[in-house]
C-alpha cells in the first residue's frame, strides 16, 4: 500500500507541476471567497482515486474535494489531491499531494509529496520517517526563543475562530520566528525533519493532516490537541512539535483562549 500511495503522490504531483497555469475554472466553497477549489484538484483526486481502486476496489475513501466513499472495508485512503490550492492558483510553488492510509481507524501509513522541491516524505507506523529515503528526525531544539513556528489561518479568519489572531500574537511575542507556508501537510513535514519546531492551527481537515500527523509522530515528535491531550485526525485543533517544546505552546495556548480577542468584518 505504501508503494502504491507513493506512485500515486508521484503521479499527481506531475500532473500539478504540468498543470501550472493552466487553470480554467475556479470555485468557492461553502460562499467562503478564500476557500477555492480548481478543476485541477478534481482530476488529480480523481487520479489518485482511480490508482488505488484498480488496485484495492473494496477500500474506502475520504477525499478532499468528493467526500467519503464508504464500502465498509477495514481500510480508508485519505486524501488531499492539492494542499495549497491558494498558493498554486497564484502561481507559488509551495503545494502538496497528502496521502494517508487507515486501518480501523488508525493511521498506518502515509505520503506527502511536494514536487517542486521534489521531496517525496513516506511513512509507516513503527517504521519511522523517510525524506527521499533517508531517515529523518524532529529538531532537538528545546528552547521556544531558538525555535521556528509554522501556522495556517482558517479560511474563517475573520470570525476568529478559537481566538485564532490571540494565539498567533502570542507566540509571535515568544518564539525565534513563524512562517505560514500555505499547505499544512507540508508544515507537518517539516516539523518531522526537523525545519520547524512546531505547528499548530486552529481548523483543519482529516486529508490535510493524517499523513503529516504520523509523519512527526514516527520522527520523534508529539502531536495533541491545543490543551495537550490525545487527538486524533478527526480532531480540529492540531498541535505538533519536536515533544521539547510541545508543553510550553500548550500553555501559550491555554492563554490565547483566556485572553481572546474580538474582531470585525471590515
Amino acid at each position: 500500500m505504501i508503494r502504491l500511495a507513493i506512485e500515486a503522490a508521484l503521479e499527481a504531483g506531475k500532473f500539478l507541476k504540468q498543470s501550472v497555469g493552466n487553470i480554467k475554472t475556479v470555485e468557492t466553497k461553502l460562499g467562503q471567497e478564500t476557500n477555492l477549489v480548481t478543476e485541477i484538484d478534481k482530476k488529480s483526486e480523481e487520479l489518485i482515486i482511480g490508482m488505488i481502486r484498480n488496485k484495492y476496489p473494496d477500500h474506502d475513501f475520504l477525499a478532499e474535494e468528493s467526500g467519503s466513499h464508504d464500502r465498509k472495508s477495514e481500510y480508508r485512503w485519505i486524501i488531499d489531491p492539492l494542499d495549497g490550492t491558494l498558493n498554486f492558483t497564484h502561481g507559488v510553488p509551495l503545494y502538496s499531494v497528502s496521502i494517508a492510509v487507515e486501518r480501523r481507524g488508525e493511521i498506518v501509513a502515509g505520503v506527502v509529496y511536494e514536487p517542486n522541491l521534489g521531496e517525496l516524505f513516506t511513512v509507516e507506523k513503527g517504521k519511522g520517517a523517510l525524506l527521499n529515503q533517508k531517515p529523518i528526525r524532529v529538531s532537538k531544539v528545546d528552547r521556544l526563543i531558538e525555535s521556528m513556528l509554522v501556522t495556517g489561518f482558517p479560511y474563517t479568519i475573520r470570525d476568529n475562530p478559537n481566538n485564532a489572531v490571540q494565539h498567533f500574537v502570542n507566540m509571535l511575542m515568544k518564539a525565534q520566528g513563524i512562517r505560514r507556508l500555505g499547505s499544512a501537510a507540508v508544515d507537518l513535514a517539516y516539523v518531522a525533519c526537523g525545519r520547524f519546531e512546531g505547528f499548530w492551527e486552529v481548523s483543519l481537515s482529516p486529508w490535510d493532516m493524517a499523513a503529516g500527523v504520523l509523519l512527526v509522530q514516527e520522527a520523534g515528535g508529539r502531536f495533541t490537541d491545543f490543551r495537550g491531550s490525545a487527538s486524533s485526525v478527526y480532531g480540529k485543533q492540531v498541535l505538533a512539535t519536536n515533544g521539547l517544546i510541545h508543553d510550553a505552546l500548550v500553555g501559550i495556548l491555554e492563554r490565547g483562549f483566556s485572553e481572546g480577542v474580538a474582531t470585525s468584518r471590515s
